[in-house]
């Protein structure tokens, strides 16, 4: 079986769950490491008094015994606690509407669309579950798959590098000191002068009550040739990467290795040159391709740029037309964060461990950890001997 996961939950319900199916037995998965990384989704300057509000942590409900995968699907539970403030506006039983009815769409949500394919009267039905809450499960979907991922040596990290017009210099920051000064960094920014001039926009930002977008890199360490495939359209490791990415709420563009610069430049200087030695093996001295070639890995770090809009609820809303009425009207103020972009970082970590994972489930196969271990090494020992 390949690994795969589904979620359920609204922004202000109950809960918000995970299931996750095809983790091989015996794997350790500890719920301590799913908090750590549910509490890095929640952090970061710029956002809403919601992460005030809520604690997240996860509640495994089936799927391990003493912290050890059985094979089975793995369901996790992650209360919202926001959800005593919103029993009656959200109660999945009562039929009675408790609550204002939002008919005032946001520009550059999900609001208009969703009604309009549903039929519905209230957009809340849509924003409840299009909110980026949702994300909260998808992180512990994908921490759940680092845990496999670590079996295996591979590492995925990820920092910010751009907020608003503000971009991060890395020129003089150590590669070994990247991911530990963005984790020190309010806005996940490896760059301390850059990190200052990012707080102090999103302040000048909220202050108009606007918000902010950004670019964050997403990286994948120690990852084995051969994941992925070329010999059909959705088998390519680049393209379910850019799916699962594209699937985080406010992201518009994806790029591996140089993206969209590859268009400007000669063919000599958008690929990477192939050496060899014996202690090496097959090795390249630059990354433009992003670590895939032909949609399979190739070996080289998996390096990834994602660019986040700025989020569409603003405390000061734009135009917009009420739904009854049709008369123009300024969009529903709804409370939310002022800059996602270091969360947003966390989440799509995750979403590059889920689709890794998956690809080594379906390259190594094994009902246990131990078997993919065994596939793994003998098809290490067969790419080190060519």
């Amino acid at each position: 079986m390949s690994i795969r996961f589904v979620t359920a939950g609204e922004s202000h319900g109950r809960s918000v769950i995970a299931i996750i199916e095809g983790i091989p037995a015996g794997l350790n998965v500890n719920s301590e490491d799913i908090d750590v990384e549910l509490a890095r989704r929640q952090k970061g300057f710029g956002r809403g008094a919601r992460m005030r509000i809520e604690t997240d942590y996860v509640k495994v409900l089936s799927g391990l015994r003493h912290a050890r995968a059985l094979g089975s699907p793995i369901a996790v539970y992650i209360a919202n606690k926001d959800w005593e403030n919103w029993t009656n506006v959200m109660s999945p039983i009562s039929v009675d509407i408790d609550g204002k009815i939002l008919t005032k769409p946001r520009p550059g949500h999900a609001d208009l669309a969703g009604l309009m394919k549903y039929g519905v009267k209230d957009f809340r039905d849509i924003l409840e579950r299009a909110s980026a809450r949702e994300t909260a499960a998808r992180v512990a979907a994908g921490a759940v798959c680092k845990e496999l991922l670590k079996e295996f040596g591979v590492r995925i990290t990820s920092y910010t590098v751009q907020i608003g017009k503000i971009t991060a210099d890395l020129k003089n920051v150590p590669k070994e000191k990247i991911w530990y000064n963005a984790e020190m960094s309010y806005v996940r920014c490896p760059d301390a002068k850059a990190s200052k001039k990012m707080i102090a926009l999103i302040k000048k930002i909220s202050a108009k009550g606007d918000t902010l977008g950004g670019k964050f890199v997403v990286k994948a360490d120690n990852v084995p040739p051969g994941l992925g495939s070329h010999t059909q359209w959705d088998l390519k490791l680049d393209g379910r990467l850019s799916q699962s990415l594209m699937s985080i709420q406010a992201i518009k563009s994806v790029e591996f290795g140089l993206g969209a610069k590859a268009a400007g430049v000669a063919g000599s200087e958008a690929h990477d040159e192939i050496y060899y030695n014996s202690k090496k093996g097959f090795y390249r001295n630059t990354n433009r391709a992003g670590g895939i070639e032909g949609g399979m890995s190739n070996g080289e770090e998996i390096f990834i740029t994602c660019a986040m809009k700025p989020i569409p609820s603003l405390a000061k809303p734009l135009h917009s037309v009420d739904l009854i009425t049709k008369k123009a009207e300024k969009a529903e103020a709804v409370r939310s964060d002022i800059c996602a972009v270091p969360a947003a970082g966390v989440v799509a970590e995750a979403a590059v461990a889920f689709e890794l994972a998956r690809a080594f489930k379906e390259k190594f196969g094994g009902d246990s950890i131990e078997d993919m271990k065994r596939s793994y090494e003998a098809y290490m020992e067969r790419v080190r001997s060519l």
